[in-house]
């Protein structure tokens, strides 16, 4: 058994609320059992008791074993001098507190359903790919619904942490924190860091003191991105770096490490050179891009915002000095889709948050219900548990429910695991 049973059991009360006393015999009447708290300190705040006669108000501190009190080094810890009542599975130490009082304590190990339990531990010990695979059909559709619906925010919440670090250390510059997490977006996982790193080097507010010149736009980022180092044989090549030379004298730049981009395993057109090429023209023909974001009403409108067409040279080329056959090389709308799931959606639903506008949230929420499903492995392997997805609005939900739920066995923090718990 895990401490997340006892929590559940605590949150939910489900357990026997008859004739509650301390293992001292004082009576215990349950006002409020407190508000669940994930973060450090105890594991519920805010509570209010009645024990014997005396109204408690403070915090609730639950483990399998009293001893886990002393395991834990709570007692070296001034966030639990306020705890009021010790909820544990089992006593086998009497806890004390600095004073040297007794800290009053609730054995459950009688107070649980030999059912809830059983329910539990099945759950618990089951190696399938999720933990209620073969139970799952029990659960009502609008129980799923709604905590998909939950869950999702949550992932959009989660993504929005790493957006607010980079706003406030852009000091609340919208449109360079938006340029950078773009870059980053092109990058895919393989490049994410290095465009991370390039954007960063290479500023919007630099570009733009170039943005009506493709040519100079390129010659920055490729040469920033430490791309133009090498004698070239081809004219273009040479051109750009003629041209950086001059653009890193005038504004004293220093370029990246060309170790920094990786190659290997990736197709042609995500090759990081053709990224950069499609981040400069980004740059080029949108002016105030994320202004323009905002104002957007569906995706069709961001799939014609990102559809670029690069340089002529980029034509017959992945990499410098490489011919390839012609080809476009614009961004597919797999790769649009993939922007505006993992930056677009998360940017305009934080940017509702900061300026309390529900709106642009909304707008978020619309734009997954318009991109079509997500394909991949756990996408797969919900699909034949009968939840399928019809947009990237479902298959967000169950990327989260599968890798913060399903894969650490939070049964009980799921609604869906709660009320197979209660079955």
């Amino acid at each position: 058994m895990r401490e997340d049973f006892l929590h559940y059991i605590w949150r939910m009360k489900s357990f026997n609320l008859d004739s509650l006393t301390t293992t001292s015999g004082d009576k215990i009447q349950l006002i409020n059992n407190g508000e669940y708290n994930k973060n450090a300190g105890p594991d519920f705040l805010n509570a209010r008791l009645k024990i014997g006669t005396t109204l408690w108000a403070g915090n609730v501190e639950i483990h399998l074993k009293t001893s886990d009190w002393i395991k834990h080094q709570h007692q070296n810890d001034p966030a639990y001098d306020n705890v009021i009542l010790h909820v544990v599975l089992e006593e086998d130490l009497k806890i004390k507190r600095k004073t040297g009082a007794i800290i009053p304590c609730l054995e459950l190990k009688e107070r649980i359903s030999p059912k809830l339990q059983a329910n539990y531990l099945r759950l618990l010990s089951s190696e399938h790919w999720i933990s209620c695979e073969y139970h799952l059909h029990k659960i009502n559709l609008l129980t799923k619904k709604l905590w998909l619906d939950r869950i999702l925010v949550e992932r959009l919440e989660e993504k929005t942490q790493s957006i607010s670090e980079l706003w406030n250390q852009n000091k609340s510059d919208w449109e360079e924190t938006f340029f950078q997490c773009v870059a980053k977006s092109l990058g895919t996982k393989v490049n994410a860091q290095a465009f991370e790193i390039l954007s960063r080097i290479c500023p919007l507010g630099l570009l733009r003191k170039h943005k009506e010149n493709l040519f100079q736009l390129e010659a920055l980022l490729f040469g920033q991105a430490g791309m133009l180092e090498k004698n070239f044989e081809e004219l273009y090549p040479n051109q750009l770096k003629k041209e950086y030379s001059f653009l890193r004298e005038k504004y004293s730049l220093k370029q990246m490490d060309l170790v920094n981009w990786k190659y290997l395993r990736l197709r042609p057109a995500n090759f990081p050179s053709v990224r950069i090429a499609q981040l400069a023209k980004l740059i080029f023909q949108s002016n105030h891009l994320f202004s323009k974001v905002l104002a957007v009403q569906n995706i069709k409108e961001i799939e014609n915002m990102l559809s670029l067409k690069i340089s002529n040279y980029w034509e017959k080329h992945y990499r410098f000095d490489k011919i390839s056959v012609k080809r476009k090389k614009s961004l597919g709308k797999s790769t649009i889709h993939l922007i505006s799931i993992n930056t677009i959606v998360p940017f305009l639903f934080f940017y509702g948050k900061m300026k309390d506008e529900q709106r642009f949230k909304d707008l978020a929420f619309r734009l997954l219900q318009e991109i079509p499903a997500e394909k991949n492995t756990v996408i797969e392997g919900w699909t034949k548990l009968d939840m399928t997805s019809i947009s990237a609005y479902e298959t967000q939900a169950l990327l989260q429910l599968k890798k913060h739920y399903c894969d650490n066995k939070r049964c009980t923090e799921c609604n869906i695991g709660a009320a197979l718990l209660r079955a």
